[in-house]
């Protein structure tokens, strides 16, 4: 059975995926619906056209969606596709590393692991359709908001306004036509937070996770994430979670893990703890009370 660990940008979501595979059951695949290249756009992952962010998919359109997502499920990676749509010698880097991953991985029975944010808004549809155990992070908003603002980010609602299948689905969606245009970056990520997080909680076969909970007990929170994702957790995954998240710079006693990711935003071993506290960090309280506002329903 494939998992799928989603959430809004910054909720956590490599950092859980990087977790739930130091178990060794799972292979795991980045962002294969993130439009821009790298990590999407690879062919080889995935054999369909990437449009939007937040690509939404249902029943309506799954005769392009679910043959090609049932591919990357079952781990067939497509080398020629891909040595195609190479650009660079990262891309062929990049072939070689999930090839080579795909190809074993099947061949020594494991999972897929799809660590994809993008999916967020169709997390229904992989539960339902293509039998996913989904698990959906969601962060507090005042370090969401905080987290989005330290890096620049903005959202561009038309994204998701133009896609006629999401707001017929989600017409809650259409109150955020107000800030389209809107340079409020606060107000925007506020909002995309609060719209998201209702979608989420009304979507049947999707176990929401708090960011701030796994965070702040990470053995305990990824070992009943193990068990509902149907995971061996084993002494080793135990080990390998416990010193990759309670990581010190310096320290000397390594991570369990090697990530060379190259977005700033990639999981890095850390201590999840300390990071709790630092999530509100560029904020002031008048902007936290503002954030708790705009978020509240």
């Amino acid at each position: 059975m494939t998992v799928l660990v989603t959430g809004l940008p910054r909720s956590g979501t490599s950092w859980t995926g990087k977790m739930l595979a130091a178990g060794g059951d799972l292979v795991y695949v980045n962002e294969p619906l993130n439009p821009q290249h790298p990590p999407g756009r690879c062919p080889g992952v995935l054999s369909a056209q990437v449009t939007h962010r937040f690509q939404y998919i249902c029943d309506d359109n799954a005769d392009v969606w679910l043959p090609a997502f049932r591919d990357t499920a079952a781990l067939r990676y497509r080398w020629l596709a891909e040595l195609r749509a190479n650009r660079s010698p990262y891309d062929l880097a990049r072939l070689l590393r999930y090839g080579t991953a795909f190809t074993l991985g099947r061949l020594a029975g494991r999972r897929a692991l799809l660590d994809d944010p993008f999916a967020v808004l169709s997390a229904g549809w992989f539960a339902r359709r293509l039998g996913c155990r989904v698990i959906a992070l969601v962060r507090d908003p005042v370090s969401f908001v905080a987290s989005w603002e330290r890096l620049g980010w903005t959202v561009y609602f038309h994204e998701l306004l133009e896609q006629p299948l999401l707001v017929r689905d989600h017409p809650e969606l259409l109150e955020l036509r107000a800030l389209v245009g809107s340079q409020d970056r606060v107000a925007k990520a506020a909002a995309l937070w609060r719209v998201t997080t209702g979608i989420l909680e009304r979507t049947p076969g999707v176990l929401l996770t708090s960011y701030e909970s796994l965070a702040a007990d990470p053995p305990a929170g990824f070992r009943r994430l193990y068990a509902y994702a149907g995971l061996r957790w084993t002494p080793a995954a135990e080990r390998r979670i416990i010193r990759a998240c309670c990581h010190e710079a310096g320290d000397g006693a390594g991570s369990g893990f090697a990530w060379s990711g190259l977005s700033r935003t990639a999981y890095r071993p850390m201590n999840s703890r300390q990071a709790l506290a630092a999530g509100p960090r560029g904020l002031t309280p008048d902007q936290a009370a503002r954030i708790r506002d705009l978020t509240t329903t």
